[in-house]
């Protein structure tokens, strides 16, 4: 299994592709736009992941951040129509993506999918062998 990151150069970082809604936009609509935003993909929405919360300091000013996360298949689109936000996008073996993520949080988030994905693969496997 794959996982695709975001990442820039300066300081060095490793993420997941997020973002707030628009105005009048649903969390599932936002978080479809801000991928193809930012990593140059469409995707379809497999299932609700959760949500983290956190608190962040800019200016001066403390933010209270909540990030709505959800397990994503891609259906077209192309990495290199990734927008100006990051430096580069690219697709990372899972062990090796949850390696290099900058953010536990968001490592915790692609820890539950990979477990998502592995339960529906072995509820599959039990259906094909008739169990």
């Amino acid at each position: 299994m794959e996982v695709l990151l975001c990442g820039r150069f300066q300081p060095l970082l490793w993420a997941l592709p997020k973002g707030g809604p628009n105005p009048s936009e649903t969390l599932e609509e936002a978080a479809l736009r801000e991928v193809e935003e930012e990593t140059g993909l469409k995707a379809s929405i497999v299932t609700e992941l959760g949500k983290i919360t956190y608190w962040f300091v800019s200016d001066g000013t403390r933010y209270h951040k909540i990030v709505h996360f959800y397990l994503m298949r891609p259906e077209g689109g192309s990495l290199e129509s990734h927008d100006p936000e990051f430096d580069m996008v690219r697709w990372y073996p899972s062990q090796e993506a949850c390696n290099a993520m900058t953010y536990p949080n968001e490592k915790a988030m692609v820890l539950k999918a990979l477990e998502i994905i592995k339960s529906s693969e072995a509820s599959q496997h039990d259906i094909h062998q008739g169990q």
